[in-house]
């Protein structure tokens, strides 16, 4: 497949007059796929296309899942030929979550397989393309926690309109629903009370105070038992985040 520069270089050199054998000698592209392009110029936008630096289509809902689970268990390397791979590490005691993660893949980026590489106790969820890197631009060396992780503004936007989604990426990757316990003396008897909560943890200040930001968004009452530890505890807060998170299995 051809990204949508290619493409448009390959048009342009075809209305220039420059012959097909040329142009493919040129770009590396097929003939036949050149005498398409020219026969059909009104297919400008191609699904292969990067949302970022061409006419790809980004679907805000999918992304700002996947974004979360990026932040949370994704990586991207650089392979042969710039192409870079999308790795979201996923335990295989919850395959409902390794399904999701290859939903939103797929939605994001859907003309290409998204793979699944077994590991010990969790399946990557894979993807190859040259434009994750657009899509991801927090990716850089070393792990997340070392480095400054912060949203662009157009990623911004798409969080303030999907942070529900967001967070089922983020709470789905470094986070959890548990049973909590509290005692409490009622007529000289102590008593044991459970009640649910979610709990997320990440190492990265930059990522939690994203978590934090989405949360507010929505109203979602949050406090920090530890640095690294967010709480949601109020039975308001966990009723809102069972609308769109719920318990991993």
């Amino acid at each position: 497949m051809y990204d949508g520069e290619t493409r448009a270089l390959a048009l342009a050199a075809v209305v220039a007059g420059e012959s097909l054998n040329s142009i493919s000698k040129r770009l590396g592209v097929s003939r036949a796929t050149l005498r398409d392009w020219r026969d059909r110029p009104g297919a400008a936008n191609l699904p292969t296309d990067c949302p970022r630096c061409s006419n790809g289509h980004l679907p805000h809902g999918p992304y700002a899942h996947l974004l979360g689970l990026y932040l949370g268990d994704g990586c991207l390397s650089n392979l042969k030929k710039a192409v870079y791979s999308l790795r979201i590490a996923c335990d295989d005691s919850y395959p409902r979550l390794i399904d999701e993660a290859a939903e939103a893949i797929a939605a994001v980026h859907p003309t290409r397989p998204v793979h699944r590489v077994q590991a010990a106790g969790y399946t990557s969820v894979v993807s190859y393309w040259k434009h994750w890197p657009c899509l991801f631009p927090q990716h850089g060396a070393g792990p997340k926690h070392l480095r400054r992780i912060e949203l662009a503004d157009w990623q911004v936007d798409i969080v303030a309109m999907c942070p529900e989604l967001f967070l089922r990426g983020l709470f789905n990757a470094d986070g959890c629903r548990v049973a909590n316990w509290t005692t409490q003396m009622v007529g000289g008897v102590l008593k044991r009370y459970e009640y649910p909560r979610y709990m997320f943890s990440n190492e990265s200040a930059d990522i939690m105070g994203l978590c934090q930001w989405a949360l507010d968004l929505l109203a979602v009452p949050w406090r920090m038992p530890r640095r690294n530890a967010l709480s949601v505890a109020r039975q308001a807060g966990v009723a809102r985040l069972d609308e769109f998170i719920g318990p991993k299995s």
